[in-house]
């Protein structure tokens, strides 16, 4: 595979310069909703122009599947990028958005990047090579015992119009464990049950740009990647990440 991890880098910073640009100034940030409760903004735009236009001129094998602009001609073999994922957040001025890019080969992840502008944290995995933050390899957390856990989770913009919409789940885990948190970012949630921040993640109503990164980031640094019964793989309309010691015990509260 001849993509270089140094010129991704440089790459997906560079979106995220292009991102803290129109953070700096949301006063005039363009913002519009594509749906009721699902925001893009100007930045959204850029960044993901920026990426399908530097990724396609350097990459042209591959396709490219962006948030907001749709699928290229060629999806055997594409970069699956969300440029903003926690829109809300970036558009109410917090700190807890990400920038998500990976490259899936004949449906395999192989490549993933999601970059934090705003901690300038900045994770990355290649298929079978491990998981890095910021050039140091990262790994999951050691707890074993669910109720000494911190996990995190997320509820889908159109919750409203889903007959299960996580609430009762998240109620159900939260008696369990010790520490609940919800970031916004599902990249960056899952990215942190890589680094041992946080033990587990779960969230439905993905996309697969959501999600594609952050799986194989957490996977190469030993964590599970599940549905909500238990089946290895990434699903996003539920998915399940956990540092694999307390597997077993969140997934009855599924």
């Amino acid at each position: 595979m001849s993509i270089s991890s140094a010129q991704l880098e440089k790459i997906v910073r560079e979106a995220g310069a292009i991102a803290l640009s129109h953070f700096k100034d949301l006063k005039n940030l363009s913002i519009n909703k594509k749906k009721p409760r699902d925001f893009v903004t100007a930045a959204d735009v850029a960044v993901e122009a920026y990426l399908q236009e530097v990724l396609t001129k350097e990459y042209p094998e591959y396709g490219f599947w962006g948030e907001e602009s749709g699928q290229t001609a060629n999806q055997s073999s594409r970069w699956i990028v969300d440029p903003i994922d926690g829109t809300h957040s970036f558009a109410k001025g917090q700190y807890f958005w990400s920038i998500s890019v990976a490259l899936e080969i004949d449906n395999q992840i192989v490549f993933g990047a999601v970059y934090v502008p705003t901690v300038n944290d900045y994770y990355c995995a290649e298929l079978g090579k491990g998981a890095f933050k910021n050039g140091e390899p990262t790994t999951v957390s050691s707890e074993t015992v669910l109720g000494d856990a911190m996990v995190a989770t997320g509820f889908a913009c159109l919750r409203s119009y889903l007959k299960e919409n996580n609430l009762q789940r998240f109620c159900r885990i939260a008696e369990r464990t010790t520490g609940q948190r919800r970031f916004g970012s599902a990249a960056m949630d899952i990215c942190m049950v890589a680094d041992g921040q946080v033990d587990a993640f779960w969230e439905q109503e993905l996309n697969l740009y959501d999600v594609a990164a952050g799986a194989l980031i957490a996977k190469e640094a030993g964590a599970t990647v599940t549905d909500f019964k238990g089946n290895e793989g990434i699903f996003p309309k539920q998915i399940l990440v956990t540092n694999g010691k307390i597997l077993d015990q969140i997934l009855p509260l599924m």
